[in-house]
Formats: structure tokens, C-alpha cells, sequence
């Protein structure tokens, strides 16, 4: 499926992928919500290619989930770093949703390497759908269905 086709597709999870899909992409937010902001940082964390890690900062830039700021040293030529959106920032969830699936199904070793933690109480948190009361409910409770308007998408 070409980009274009990404773009205009109803399915917003389709849309999604187009900006986030690509699993270098998910590294780099990975080391953005770790603090990250620096290119040369964001190579040295992930081992992805300077050309690849450019292309995939433009993109997520293009599509504001990070911008795009100067910042110089003393004596050196501005360079810029990356730093999320609030809309960035919303993918918090979707990162701790993989990371809960790898946890459970992926797991290398014994523990872990991060927990989810809430800063307030210091907690550990899971990932889970809430429905409108603020109820958390079971997965085998959830079903995708089209919403009106939808011509039957699928998932």
C-alpha cells in the first residue's frame, strides 16, 4: 500500500502507522520519553543509521508528534534537538501497551528491563481500556466495531 493510500485510508489505525509503524520509529520514542533529545544520543541509544534516523525524525516532526529545536554549545555551530509534542506525548500509552505485551509474551531473561510506574504514588501501573465510568474492563470485553458513518472497517 503506497503512503498516499495510508493517508486516506477510514482506518485511523492504518493512519497511525503511516507516522509510527516503523519499528526504528518506535525505538527513537522509546529514548524520547528516556529524555533523549539529541540526534548523536538518539544513534548511540538505538544503532539505527544517521540517513534512517533523519528520515524518521523528519517524519514524526512532519507530523507533530516531536519538533524541532535549536540549541548550541559554547563555541559550536547550532545543531537541534527533538523533543515530543503533548501530541508526542500521548503515545505514552502505546508504548506501555507494547511494552506490557512484551513483558508478558517476549520476556528476555527474568525481570523486565523498565516498569511502569505512576510518579505521583510510585505504584506500578498496567495497561488498560477504561470505558466512560472510569472502569477498567477486561480484554475479553472488547470488541472494535465501525462507528456510524464507517463503511465496515475491520480489525
Amino acid at each position: 500500500m503506497t503512503r498516499r493510500a495510508l493517508q486516506d485510508s477510514d482506518c485511523s489505525i492504518q493512519r497511525s502507522l503511516e507516522v509510527i509503524g516503523d519499528p526504528w520509529t518506535v525505538l527513537i520514542l522509546r529514548e524520547a520519553f528516556l529524555g533523549t533529545t539529541r540526534f548523536s544520543d538518539f544513534v548511540a541509544a538505538t544503532g539505527i543509521s544517521t540517513d534512517l534516523l533523519a528520515d524518521r525524525l523528519a517524519v514524526l516532526v512532519e507530523a507533530g508528534v516531536m519538533e524541532k529545536r535549536p540549541y548550541s554549545e559554547p563555541g559550536k555551530r547550532t545543531r537541534y534537538g527533538y523533543l515530543l509534542t503533548p501530541t508526542g506525548l500521548e503515545l505514552r500509552v502505546v508504548l506501555g501497551a507494547l511494552q506490557q505485551w512484551g513483558d508478558a509474551h517476549r520476556l528476555l531473561g527474568g525481570s523486565p528491563s523498565m516498569e511502569r510506574r505512576s510518579r505521583t504514588t510510585g505504584q506500578r501501573l498496567e495497561v488498560a481500556f477504561v470505558d466512560e465510568s472510569g472502569e477498567a474492563v477486561a480484554l475479553g470485553d472488547v470488541e472494535f466495531v465501525p462507528s456510524a458513518g464507517q463503511r465496515g472497517v475491520q480489525v
